[in-house]
């Protein structure tokens, strides 16, 4: 490997994980910090060049890993999500988009100073708001189904319409005046229809016959993931010989195609597909920012400045205002859409290509194409990206706007923990599958779930609640162990607990292995049997808020009290587990959920 590709593969890979965990360890958009590593890399220091390293195979790897992104995004695209948001998904995706590509061409031309042609061109161009941005920041934000749904169908869907009817564009622009117009339109039109079907052909023929495969067991769990991403890229490949925008609409089809027909297996694989798209997404955010040259940055101009302003500012907010008049969504659901439209990779590979090959058609303000669509792509992304959250939060369209907790089992003792920790300011929400063990929570304010978590439905049913961390608290400890690694992919390993397995050292327990269970709630010794016992005996939960005079007192360990919870309003909370270590020192604020007897207990 040549000094320079070691370079590029070094500042790449570390400076894209480097950007992520940046991101999530301060709750920042990890979009943002790739483009701005990006643009400092490449035209920023100048040591970046991806094009000249990679050459001619520069671009069409970058198709190739769009292909994988928009695949995957079709695997989110669940026909169940459209029974309440069906209609805002149709208008967004059907209405929306050419409403916003008139206005979007309208403010090229008479805001930028573009001709018509490649304001046309511009306008098709920056409808799509990409998944690569879209749906990292969703993953952030925690929003309630029904708005996420609104985004991430726009986006994903959009995403391969808007590269066709940048391509339509294009070729009723590049038509020589020789040419029969109307012959050329009527061939156009069914050029265009001819690959849509393919595409949905190609993409339903697809995930059928991975269903197929999988379902009579005719291929290998080794073989599964690598068949998957292999038929992604397939999709995109034969799609493109018709089209461009075929190909991505191919992918996006054959994800949809296979999140529907309800393949056996696939959740299994899903988080594998989530960890290499959100590398894969790491690593072209920074090439194709990092490969922008200065010249191009050069062409920024008022005009385009002016440009841009009026696309997020005008155009979008008018567009979404027009698409969604007399619809069922709320007036902040309309807001928030009508501003949030963050543009991503396809948006700046179509300019990129697309630009040229209209200089080239001899229009000479289509130079300015590139860089009035990377001005907008820039702004979204630092507007939409810092502002996503804040906005949902003052529009109430977040799950809960403080870190909520979830317990499976709802115990006499269970429940009172529940009870407590809301009334303490967390949110709580109990889960059972005995309806009649939920009633008590219920009656005291708490939000219960009635169901199994080990099923697709119960985890997908708390994936819509509000639940940052889980404790799993019934009698059966294998159960509790199940349910943790069910639920480990949405919550994360390092914040699912479960009551201690029955036994006061871990390493002696033979039953499940630390990657099969949740970290243990407290101590080893505080298994199920003896807490149920402590509350027959008396014992109940309080929340003590921390002081500077009792501060010390409670941070020394006493038999007369077991320490459950640290929670520390408006932020956050710790729960406490002998395999984290030692416990977190307490400030003054801080509220301690604790397990007291009857004599210290009110």
């Amino acid at each position: 490997m040549s000094q320079d590709a070691a370079c590029l593969v070094f500042l790449v890979f570390c400076g894209g994980m480097t950007a992520q965990w940046v991101a999530w360890k301060f709750h920042l958009p990890a979009i943002v910090l790739l483009f701005g590593l990006g643009l400092l890399l490449g035209p920023g220091l100048d040591i970046l060049h991806p094009d000249e390293l990679i050459g001619p195979l520069f671009h069409p790897v970058v198709s190739l890993a769009v292909a994988l992104i928009v695949f995957e995004g079709g695997l989110a695209l669940d026909f169940r999500q459209l029974g309440e948001a069906g209609e805002g998904v149709l208008r967004l995706t059907l209405v929306a988009l050419p409403i916003n590509w008139v206005l979007g061409s309208a403010a090229a031309h008479y805001v930028g100073g573009l001709t018509w042609g490649p304001s046309f061109l511009f306008g098709s161009i920056v409808v799509v708001t990409g998944p690569t941005v879209v749906l990292p920041l969703l993953r952030q934000a925690k929003l309630r189904p029904r708005i996420a749904a609104f985004l991430r169908w726009e986006a994903i869907v959009n995403d391969p319409i808007g590269a066709i009817l940048a391509t339509l564009v294009l070729e009723v622009l590049l038509m020589r005046p020789s040419e029969d117009t109307s012959v050329h339109f009527v061939s156009i039109f069914l050029h265009v229809v001819i690959s849509l079907v393919v595409a949905i052909g190609l993409g339903v023929g697809g995930g059928w016959s991975v269903r197929e495969l999988f379902v009579r067991d005719l291929m290998p769990e080794t073989l599964k993931m690598p068949l998957l991403l292999t038929m992604a890229l397939a999709m995109y490949g034969l799609g493109s010989l018709f089209m461009d925008g075929a190909g991505l609409a191919a992918a996006t089809v054959f994800g949809m195609a296979l999140a529907n027909m309800k393949v056996p297996g696939l959740n299994e694989l899903q988080r594998m597909k989530e960890s290499l798209v959100v590398l894969i997404v790491s690593l072209l955010f920074i090439l194709l920012t990092a490969d922008l040259h200065r010249v191009v940055l050069e062409r920024l101009s008022w005009s385009i400045f002016a440009l841009t302003c009026a696309v997020i500012f005008l155009v979008r907010p008018l567009g979404i205002y027009l698409a969604t008049l007399r619809s069922g969504l709320s007036t902040g659901e309309r807001i928030f859409v009508g501003w949030i439209a963050p543009r991503g990779i396809v948006a700046a590979a179509v300019a990129g290509v697309s630009g040229i090959r209209l200089t080239e058609g001899g229009f000479a303000d289509a130079e300015f194409v590139m860089p009035a669509v990377f001005a907008v792509i820039a702004a979204t992304m630092l507007l939409h990206g810092f502002s996503l959250r804040p906005l949902a939060r003052k529009l109430h369209l977040t799950l809960s706007n403080v870190p909520a907790l979830a317990i499976v089992g709802a115990s006499p003792w269970s429940r009172d923990l529940a009870v407590v920790t809301q009334k303490a300011g967390t949110p709580v929400t109990v889960v059972d599958t005995s309806a009649r063990a939920l009633v008590p929570a219920k009656r005291a304010g708490v939000a219960v779930l009635h169901a199994e978590m080990l099923s697709e439905a119960g985890a997908e049913s708390l994936e819509e609640l509000p639940a940052d961390y889980l404790i799993t608290a019934t009698p059966d400890a294998i159960y509790n162990g199940m349910v943790c690694a069910h639920l480990m992919p949405h919550f994360g390993r390092a914040r699912v607990y479960q009551v201690s397995p029955g036994i006061k050292r871990l390493d002696e327990y033979r039953g499940l292995s630390r990657d099969a269970r949740g970290k243990v709630l407290g101590e080893p010794a505080w298994n199920f049997t003896l807490l149920d016992t402590l509350w027959q005996d008396g014992w109940r939960f309080r929340a003590e808020p921390v002081t500077e005079a009792n501060m010390a007192v409670l941070a020394q360990a006493s038999d007369e009290r077991l320490d459950f919870l640290v929670l520390k309003p408006g932020s956050g909370f710790s729960i406490r587990s002998v395999e984290d270590g030692p416990s977190a020192s307490l400030t003054e604020g801080d509220v301690l959920v604790s397990f007291m007897p009857p004599a210290v207990a009110p």
